[in-house]
């Protein structure tokens, strides 16, 4: 078994132990839920920010511990200040196995932040995305590894009810085909989740298989600011980075020093 068919395993038993317990009625009842969203599509595409989607995690699957002790509320109130076009919080609730993600790191972003915040999380169930809402977040993730071409359409009907914008992430030319004419935001993972190697050579492939108008947001391996100009040059529009933030004893510092750079 990959990493990425054990995390979802995990998952989808994590997602129906938690749907038992706080039902679809009782997340509807959330201060968030009938709440506009923030388009994330339109800050990334603003000429005043960085199109960097700045994101807040603790761990992961290949690095183990990044940063176990970061405070949610002044970290992404630095990426805010930075420049940040949006914020990504994981969520992946599976009690700290994988990234120590959790909801209420999500909620407590929101309550200090204005802009687009992305629910990272393996999207498995619907239940998922109307629990994403219910937390105000404002887009979600959709992974096309681990989803068939109809469940991407179908929880991407969904999101859009909602208000929440989706980002589907693809890494592989196979997963093109399950891209929806609904989508306008697809995430080209330069990691391969199954290996996790960066290969940025291949998004770039990837990117130009794929229709105009769709925002594309290359994922993952971004560690400079040069990677970013190189990318922007390829077509690339939003850039999420995470771990080159995390990894500092001073994640929003970094952020900084790192935006300023690009405008340099």
């Amino acid at each position: 078994m990959t990493i990425l068919e054990e995390i979802v395993a995990y998952k989808r038993k994590e997602v129906a132990e938690r749907a038992a317990t706080h039902p679809i009625k009782l997340l509807e009842q959330s201060l968030y839920f009938n709440s506009d969203c923030v388009s994330l599509k339109k800050y990334i595409l603003r000429e005043d920010k960085s199109g960097i989607i700045a994101e807040f995690k603790r761990k992961s699957p290949s690095k183990g511990i990044i940063n176990a002790y970061a405070d949610v509320e002044k970290v992404t109130i630095g990426y805010m200040q930075a420049g940040a076009s949006a914020l990504s919080v994981l969520t992946d609730n599976t009690d700290g196995h994988f990234f120590g993600g959790k909801n209420e790191d999500l909620m407590t972003a929101r309550k200090f932040n204005f802009r687009p915040i992305l629910s990272k999380d393996f999207t498995v169930s619907e239940y998922q995305i109307i629990e994403a809402k219910s937390i105000g977040a404002d887009a979600i993730l959709l992974i096309a590894s681990v989803l068939t071409k109809e469940e991407v359409k179908q929880y991407t009907a969904l999101a859009h009810n909602l208000g929440l914008e989706v980002l589907l992430e693809i890494h592989a030319e196979e997963e093109l085909e399950k891209f929806d004419l609904d989508i306008s935001l697809v995430g080209i993972n330069n990691r391969n989740l199954n290996t996790f190697e960066v290969d940025f050579e291949n998004s770039i492939r990837l990117a130009q298989s794929l229709p105009n108008g769709v925002v594309k947001v290359a994922e993952s391996g971004i560690s400079n600011p040069q990677n970013i100009i190189e990318l922007k040059q390829k077509g690339f529009e939003g850039f999420l980075v995470g771990e080159s933030f995390m990894k500092t004893a001073e994640p929003e510092i970094a952020a900084k020093r790192f935006m300023k750079e690009i405008k340099e």
